[in-house]
C-alpha cells in the first residue's frame, strides 16, 4: 500500500525540494497535483526533460516516490476546440509522467453538469485518442466524479468506467466529496471492488445538513457545489465507516493525504494526517 501526500499546500516550495519536505513530513510518496511549474490548472504541462530528470534525481536522493499525477484538463468539455487542446496536454502529461517513471495517473471526468450528454460523447472521443497512450506507457488512469462534472454520482462513476472495459481504467474515491457522490462510501467502495485503486482522505461538512441550511449560499438556488479538504475529524464524514469497508474490500491501493484548507498550518496538518492514516492501518485486520 502506498500512504501519499498531495502537496497542494506546498505548492510554492520549489519542485527540487519536494521530495525532501515529503520525506521530512513522513510520507515516502508524493501525488503530484497541479502546480504552475509543472501542470497548472486546464493549461499546457510547463515543465520541461531537463526539469523532469532533476526532480526524478531529487526523489531518488529522498527516497520518496511518485504514486501518481493529477492532471486537470477540460477533455470532456462541450467545446470541441477545448477539447482537443486538452487531448494535447494529456500527450504531453502522459509523456512526462512515464519520464518520471510513474505507473498511475488521476483525473476528472471535467465536462459540464449542465449539459451531460454532449459532455459524455467529448469524454468518449478523448479516451479513444488517449487509451493506446496509456497502454503503450503503462500507465493506469484513475478517474472520480467530482462536485460539478457531468457525473457527480460515485456509483454512476463507476458504471461509466466498467463501460470504458478497459484494464488500465480505474476508479478513486475521494472521501471529501462524500455528501456529493452520494453518502454512501461502504456502498460504493463495495460496488467498485478490485477497480478502487486510489483513495483521497480529507474531511468535509454534509452540505445537505440541517435541512439543506449546513451552508446558507446566495442568491438563493445556486448552482454552486460547496465541499471542504479539512483534517479527519474536522468534519462528518465517518472514516471509522469508510475504513472499515476499505479494509472489508481488500483495498491495498493508494491513500493521499489531500487536505487544502489550511495552509498556513500546511506542516502541522500534514502530519497530523500521516499520523491518522498510521492509526487505520494500525487497527487493519
Amino acid at each position: 500500500m502506498r500512504i501519499a501526500l498531495d502537496p497542494y499546500m506546498f505548492r510554492h516550495v520549489p519542485l527540487l525540494e519536494l521530495p525532501a519536505l515529503a520525506a521530512e513530513l513522513g510520507f515516502e510518496w508524493i501525488e503530484l497535483s497541479p502546480r504552475d511549474d509543472f501542470n497548472p490548472f486546464f493549461r499546457h504541462p510547463r515543465v520541461d526533460d531537463a526539469t523532469v530528470q532533476r526532480f526524478r534525481k531529487a526523489l531518488d536522493a529522498a527516497g520518496v516516490g511518485v504514486s501518481s499525477v493529477l492532471p486537470l484538463f477540460r477533455w470532456s468539455g462541450p467545446d470541441e476546440e477545448e477539447r482537443q487542446a486538452a487531448v494535447r496536454y494529456w500527450k504531453r502529461a502522459v509523456r512526462v509522467a512515464a519520464d518520471l517513471g510513474v505507473d498511475s495517473m488521476i483525473s476528472e471526468f471535467n465536462g459540464r453538469p449542465e449539459d451531460p450528454a454532449r459532455s459524455e460523447a467529448q469524454f468518449w472521443k478523448s479516451m479513444e485518442e488517449l487509451l493506446p497512450l496509456f497502454e503503450r506507457e503503462g500507465i493506469d488512469l484513475a478517474l472520480e466524479p467530482h462536485p460539478d462534472d457531468f457525473i457527480e454520482n460515485g456509483y454512476e462513476a463507476i458504471d461509466m468506467i466498467r463501460g470504458v472495459n478497459h484494464p488500465r481504467v480505474k476508479y478513486l474515491y475521494c472521501a471529501p466529496h462524500t455528501f456529493h457522490h452520494g453518502d454512501d462510501a461502504p456502498g460504493q467502495i463495495a460496488y467498485a471492488g478490485d477497480l478502487l485503486t486510489h483513495v483521497h482522505l480529507a474531511d468535509t461538512f454534509d452540505h445537505t445538513g440541517s435541512s439543506g441550511l449546513r451552508y446558507i449560499v446566495n442568491p438563493p438556488g445556486s448552482p454552486a457545489r460547496i465541499h471542504q479538504h479539512l483534517d479527519i475529524g474536522q468534519g462528518e464524514v465517518d472514516f471509522d465507516e469508510l475504513f472499515g469497508a476499505l479494509w472489508d474490500n481488500g483495498f491495498d491501493g493508494t491513500l493521499t493525504s489531500c487536505v487544502f484548507a489550511w495552509e498556513e498550518r500546511a506542516r502541522e496538518s500534514s502530519l497530523f494526517m500521516r499520523r491518522k492514516i498510521d492509526e487505520y492501518l494500525a487497527g487493519r485486520p
